[in-house]
């Protein structure tokens, strides 16, 4: 079955605005096949010791539903600030409902109507959808072909635009591309230079990434601008729960909270949470085996003569195809669902168990031997 999404509809005489008709909501194809590879999500589901904490802290915690919930979740967010070390407390780290709405309340808080936010394309479709959302203008640079970002023309656009906001996904999605932290700390010196406004780097990757490739949190300490946000839907094997966070200073919290709505997560998500982060290094294993399956994954596509990003995500974009549409139905007809996204002409599949990723590479032989 398929779970489709329609355009939306000025119908029935509501007064929609203007800019949302014939929108359509976000999501990737949600079609019951044998094997899925087109949300990026951990193929591997929490072991039963893991599961069974899980229960138990959901259970003892639903013995109090009948109250709301912590609203500042600050026990979640010692242990998040734990997770994430570098010397974070809990009054640096905020969480909310996946990073999704991290990010939405970032744009309520720091865009607006008069005010821009600025990213570097091909990168995540959501966040024109969080300035749409905000009323905030949108302005988008390109990335080189390589996906990699131009360092002196990135600094140029935001002097150009001023922007309130520069998003920057690293590990980027749909592409993988990490960002060097010489390209943060100049995008933090030209927006400080062009009117004071925030960087968030997008690292709901970061888990995966190969070695050497550091994390913008180094850079937290020397730039209290900077925003570096983060989930527990991959890594953690916890798409489910629906839980994302942000490190930053203590005052772009407060203003987070300010924008906030009223007990956001609830005492259940709170509870999953928490008995997640106390299994960290046992997930965090299985996180290992996914990014060495990357490596081959991406090898093997290149093998058979297709150009794949360099990727430190969960998932490697390759192609390039005259027909990509064909590629991603030929897979489909074929039980293999991966994702049509990007730059035209490049496909993007997740790294599976290996008894997926074995379906998917039979697949693709099959649709390019045609």
């Amino acid at each position: 079955m398929t779970r489709g999404v329609t355009a939306v509809a000025a119908t029935g005489g509501l007064p929609l605005r203007p800019e949302l008709v014939g929108e359509l909501p976000y999501g990737a194809p949600q079609i019951d096949v044998p094997v899925r590879l087109n949300t990026n999500e951990n193929p591997h589901a929490p072991d039963p010791e893991v599961i069974a904490d899980v229960a138990a802290a959901v259970a003892a915690a639903a013995a109090g539903l009948n109250r709301y919930p912590d609203r500042e979740a600050w026990q979640l967010r010692e242990a998040l600030a734990g997770y994430l070390g570098h010397g974070l407390t809990a009054d640096r780290v905020w969480a909310a409902n996946g990073s999704n709405e991290v990010l939405l309340q970032v744009l309520q808080a720091f865009g607006g109507p008069g005010r821009t936010a600025l990213s570097f394309a091909p990168t995540y479709s959501m966040y024109a959808e969080y300035a749409r959302d905000t009323h905030t203008s949108w302005v988008l640079g390109w990335r080189q072909d390589d996906f990699t970002i131009d360092v002196d023309r990135a600094v140029a656009l935001v002097h150009e635009k001023r922007p309130s906001v520069v998003l920057v996904a690293s590990p980027n999605n749909p592409t993988g591309t990490a960002l060097p932290l010489d390209t943060v700390r100049a995008l933090v010196a030209a927006t400080a230079d062009a009117g004071g406004g925030v960087v968030v780097v997008d690292e709901a990757y970061a888990e995966f990434r190969r070695a050497g490739t550091p994390s913008a949190l180094k850079l937290l300490s020397d730039a209290p601008r900077l925003l570096v946000t983060r989930t527990m839907s991959k890594a953690f094997s916890a798409a489910g729960v629906r839980l994302g966070y942000v490190a930053a200073t203590p005052a772009v919290v407060d203003a987070l909270r300010v924008v906030r709505l009223p007990y956001h997560l609830s005492a259940l998500t709170q509870a999953a949470a928490l008995a997640l982060l106390g299994h960290a290094p046992r997930l965090l294993a299985r996180v290992d085996e996914l990014r060495t399956g990357r490596d081959a994954l991406c090898d093997w596509l290149v093998r058979r003569g297709l150009s794949v990003a360099e990727s430190d995500a969960n998932f490697c974009l390759f192609g390039r195809f005259a027909d990509r549409h064909a590629i991603w139905q030929g897979l489909l007809d074929r039980g293999v669902l991966i994702r049509e996204t990007g730059p035209e002409g490049w496909l993007r599949v997740t790294v599976g168990t290996p008894g997926e990723v074995a379906a998917f590479q039979q697949a693709l032989t099959q649709v390019l031997a045609r």
